[in-house]
């Protein structure tokens, strides 16, 4: 520490809301980035934070031409704050679980396109949910894998739907359903028109191929580990544009990509030896804290599961 600081005393609503910002920039890198996830401009922002460290008597970062960065004093504030936010959030849902009627909020996070995939019913949970919790606040987001599995830990989010790719010792996972996943080309690929006979390892190893970008099972990283890797696209969207210019190879899921089968605008290739299963998993934080909300919401979804 470069200095003393005197006693802030009593920290009310708008400090709350001064550190909530802070987080979110520290959290995004950046004001600029910043101004997206909190919704207000990067002026206001900046006048949040100033009011922040004059409020502290702090430096909580520095920021110009060399970019964002926190100062040391910044650094133990963060984490403060991470714990502080925490802890209002278990209160928040302690005096929630007093009530008979569930309140406050749940978020719920998605990888890809799991929340519309008919298998997992999840139109159906929230329907559920919805009507045994009416006055419960509902999110659902999509994101990346990685970033679900980092927000339900640090709980800024109560469930999440992910394919399984690894397992962290703080999460707990309940299997929804499985994809069997092959390699696809679209018709204007030269491996469309090939016989299976004809489609050797060589050649398909070959051929620029698109995949996730990111670490996978062991199964799947065997599949790509000799592949041409040229593209990366995440989202099973932007992945099927790759694949449908005729310029790339790629992995999807068959419950996905049979609607494009159907029509001609795909073909699954090397079915016999390039294909493997990917579970679909939904993720909660392991802990002994009571969570009225999130525990309805995994009893409504495993209720579901049960009927079907």
């Amino acid at each position: 520490m470069t200095r003393a600081s005197p006693p802030i005393g009593q920290i009310g609503d708008y400090e709350i809301k001064q550190l909530k910002i802070f987080k979110t920039v520290v959290d995004c890198g950046g004001f600029s980035a910043a101004e997206t996830e909190l919704n207000i401009s990067r002026s206001t922002i900046s006048i949040h934070i100033s009011n922040l460290e004059s409020r502290l008597n702090l430096i909580l970062c520095r920021r110009g031409r060399a970019g964002f960065a926190l100062t040391e004093e910044g650094s133990v504030v963060y984490d403060a704050t991470i714990k502080l936010l925490g802890e209002l959030e278990d209160f928040r849902n302690t005096i929630n679980d007093l009530d008979a009627q569930p309140a406050g909020h749940l978020t719920v996070l998605f990888s890809d396109t799991i929340s519309l995939d008919s298998r997992a019913r999840i139109p159906k949970v929230f329907q559920r949910f919805a009507k045994l919790a009416p006055e419960v606040y509902l999110t659902s987001e999509v994101a990346r894998m990685t970033e679900i599995e980092r927000q339900v830990m640090n709980e800024e989010a109560d469930v999440g739907f992910i394919p399984f790719h690894r397992t962290l010792e703080g999460l707990e996972y309940q299997h929804i359903y499985a994809d069997h996943c092959f390699l696809y080309c679209s018709p204007d690929n030269p491996l469309f028109t090939l016989s299976e006979d004809e489609l050797s390892d060589e050649i398909i190893d070959g051929f620029p191929a698109v995949y996730a970008g990111m670490k996978t099972q062991e199964i799947i990283h065997g599949h790509l580990a000799n592949m041409n890797l040229k593209a990366t696209a995440y989202n099973y969207e932007s992945r099927l544009a790759l694949l449908l210019s005729g310029k790339f190879i790629g992995f999807l899921p068959a419950h996905y990509a049979q609607p494009y089968v159907d029509r001609g605008e795909l073909k699954a290739i090397a079915q016999d030896r390039r294909l493997y299963t990917l579970e679909i998993m939904a993720i909660t934080k392991k802990t002994s804290t009571v969570n009225k909300v999130r525990s309805l919401f995994i009893k409504t979804l495993r209720d579901c599961y049960r009927d079907q």
